[in-house]
């Protein structure tokens, strides 16, 4: 196999291992990282995967970590949630308690989804040098470079549509960071454009974070006395978010 086979290779291969210490830590229930590291496993696993999509033993081990990303994700967005109301002294707003946290813990390291998930990436070696003993992988490094120009593509057309959509714009512009932080050889973006996205992403998940505590406050009364201080945080993350658009315009290949 070639070196840039190899190495992604050992990429999964590391990641799994992350994985498994990760579920670990979940089921002990004594790490407060454990559940956001597994996440950014999780995303470096799809980033790693999602431009090889179509090869041979890909396609289901990308979707077995999305499904896998899916579950956790509400667990994750409580974390979120308690540590802004931490910051603001407000903690005993939570609507959930350690107790239930930790039991959310223990539920995700035991679960199905996560069992399927390691049982994909253990036959994923074998499958990997069998289509590359196969021919299938000649085309690998033009394929990823191919694809991330797309993405490139899609999202400078996104950026220049009057009515563009933050909520869109977000999850293009994490997956061209992401892309180019996974592949940078391949994605020809350079650090400084790396940056402006990586404010940009900040920007926006600043605003969809405050966006969705204010959906949360407008549901549950006990978050009131935090509305007026997430609006006006919300106003202020728009703005940033706007600039921080602004600033990538030239930064993209022509979306034409």
């Amino acid at each position: 196999m070639s070196d840039f086979i190899e190495h992604c290779l050992g990429r999964v291969l590391a990641l799994q291992v992350r994985l498994y210490a990760c579920q670990a830590r979940l089921a002990d229930c004594t790490d407060t990282e454990a559940l956001h590291d597994l996440r950014i496993a999780l995303r470096q696993l799809r980033s790693l995967l999602r431009p090889l999509r179509g090869l041979p033993a890909v396609d289901a081990l990308e979707q077995g970590a999305a499904v896998l990303g899916r579950l956790s994700g509400p667990l994750r967005d409580r974390e979120v949630l308690v540590a802004e109301l931490t910051r603001l002294g407000l903690v005993h707003l939570a609507p959930a308690d350690e107790a239930q946290r930790a039991a959310g813990y223990v539920a995700i390291a035991s679960s199905g989804e996560l069992a399927d998930l390691m049982l994909l990436l253990d036959g994923w070696p074998a499958n990997w040098r069998e289509a590359a003993r196969q021919g299938q992988l000649n085309d690998v490094d033009k394929r990823i470079r191919r694809r991330l120009r797309r993405q490139q593509r899609q999202l400078a057309r996104a950026l220049r549509d009057p009515a563009h959509d933050r909520h869109r714009l977000r999850l293009l512009i994490k997956r061209v960071r992401y892309a180019a932080e996974t592949y940078p050889a391949q994605s020809r973006l350079s650090k400084a454009v790396q940056l402006r996205l990586k404010r940009a992403q900040s920007a926006l998940g600043d605003w969809h974070d405050h966006l969705q505590w204010l959906a949360q406050a407008d549901a549950l009364a006990s978050l009131g006395p935090c509305r007026a201080i997430w609006l006006q945080a919300l106003l202020t993350a728009e703005g940033r978010a706007d600039d921080a658009l602004l600033a990538l315009y030239g930064d993209l290949p022509n979306a034409g």
